[in-house]
């Protein structure tokens, strides 16, 4: 396969982009390797400045559920855009789209739009925050929400449960209210409860994305939704990646927890940059101009994003039973690739909900960061690589979660685990 295009563009980008890239993990720093420059999606594809086509099973890290350049976005997107890009003031678009997004979750009566996943949980943080008067947060190691400072921590040391920056720039005041906990594991948060009585919020990917696919188990889940009542804790689930993907209904409806506060994103911009946060009138009451906490945005529900959004939402509306057949392939996809590799003498672990997959080789099931951490990461880089030279494009981290679009069809399916049996078996004979 040849990537000379990419490798030069790469080089080109390294001199005016820091690391030739606007967020770190298109890097390949994990794989090995250089980053591929795309010139086109179109449905299940993407084509590099090399020519070079490839089965995307990223899909923009999970708006695309209808494939690139799917015809009803397309056309609202352009539609929209006829009539102005930005207006900085009220649009219809905007309302239409949250009475939507509001109609698919019982846990939520009005939402907000922002223009990211990271501005949305920074906003549903301080949220909570000015709802309870309380400072402190409970996150969980290896759950990923956006960058924003008091997010970015690594476990404290010692049998301290509080965080220490885990970036640089990061200043320590700024990460000493938010407590670690480990996923799945109720007795950490209860520890992190005995150690403040000043929590505010308990934050989860309740179907983690970021540590590859990893949902909490049910029963954790209802305990730790107890524990948040027993302490008046407001609970967040973080969707921004697992809404609808998981489930149409949310994590909600598979696990029958509800949160206080929901955060969205992916999906409903349809490929466009948005977020949003939800949760009850109650709470949302909170918020300016109605309330005490200021949270605003510029581009905030962007006419054009608010359509695309719109266009995703409503065609996922109409076609719900699209969503069994896309787990369907999932799982598909995923135990046909587990049977080739055990074929060659490799364990791998897999996961499924709804249209999002991941894959781990790993000797024991994954239930947390720490045995996420402990899957053969040389192996995925040596199974990404060739994977992507036989022209399949999957995440370029062990960390993160597959996607599959209604474009990405069978037989699609089908020849993705062939090739997946070629390539363990040139893995093992070396």
């Amino acid at each position: 396969m040849n990537t000379e295009a990419s490798l030069k563009a790469f080089d080109e980008a390294q001199i005016f982009i820091p690391g030739g890239v606007n967020s770190p993990v298109r890097a390949f720093k994990s794989v090995g390797g250089t980053p591929i420059f795309i010139t086109e999606g179109k449905g299940a594809y993407l084509t590099d400045v090399d020519g070079n086509q490839y089965v995307d099973y990223v899909q923009s890290w999970g708006p695309l559920i209808f494939g690139h350049r799917d015809e009803a976005v397309e056309k609202a997107v352009i539609d929209a855009v006829k009539h102005g890009l930005s207006f900085g003031a009220p649009t219809l678009a905007e309302t239409e789209l949250a009475k939507l997004v509001v109609s698919f979750f019982d846990s939520i009566d009005k939402v907000r739009f922002v223009s990211s996943g990271t501005e949305a949980v920074m906003s549903a943080i301080r949220l909570a925050r000015g709802f309870t008067g309380r400072d402190d947060i409970v996150k969980f190691t290896g759950c990923y929400h956006g960058h924003s400072d008091s997010l970015l921590v690594e476990a404290g040391s010692g049998a301290a449960t509080f965080g220490n920056p885990s970036s640089p720039g990061v200043p320590a005041d700024f990460t000493k209210h938010t407590l670690l906990a480990e996923y799945n594991n109720i007795e950490s948060v209860k520890k992190c409860f005995n150690d403040s009585k000043d929590i505010a919020c308990v934050i989860i990917e309740p179907i983690a994305g970021n540590m590859g696919l990893v949902p909490a188990e049910k029963e954790f889940l209802h305990e730790l939704r107890k524990l948040c009542d027993e302490n008046k804790t407001l609970l967040i689930f973080d969707e921004v990646m697992s809404g609808f993907r998981a489930s149409i209904n949310g994590a909600e409806s598979i696990t029958g927890v509800k949160p206080d506060i929901l955060t969205l994103g992916k999906v409903i911009g349809g490929g466009m940059p948005v977020g949003a946060f939800g949760a009850s009138a109650e709470i949302m009451s909170q918020l300016s101009p109605e309330g005490p906490v200021y949270q605003a945005g510029t581009l905030s529900g962007n006419p054009v994003a608010m359509a695309a959004g719109f266009a995703a939402l409503s065609k996922l509306k109409r076609n719900m039973r699209v969503m069994a057949v896309l787990e369907a392939r999932a799982k598909r996809l995923v135990e046909g690739m587990k049977q080739e590799a055990l074929a060659c003498g490799i364990t791998m672990q897999t996961e499924v909900r709804g249209s999002m997959f991941g894959f781990f080789f790993n000797e024991s099931p994954v239930k947390n960061f720490a045995d996420a951490a402990a899957s053969d990461a040389k192996l995925f880089a040596s199974f990404h690589s060739a994977m992507l030279s036989e022209g399949y494009y999957f995440a370029c981290s062990l960390y993160e979660t597959g996607f599959i679009s209604t474009a990405i069809t069978d037989e699609i399916i089908e020849n993705t685990i062939q090739a997946s049996g070629r390539i363990f078996k040139e893995i093992t004979n070396g």
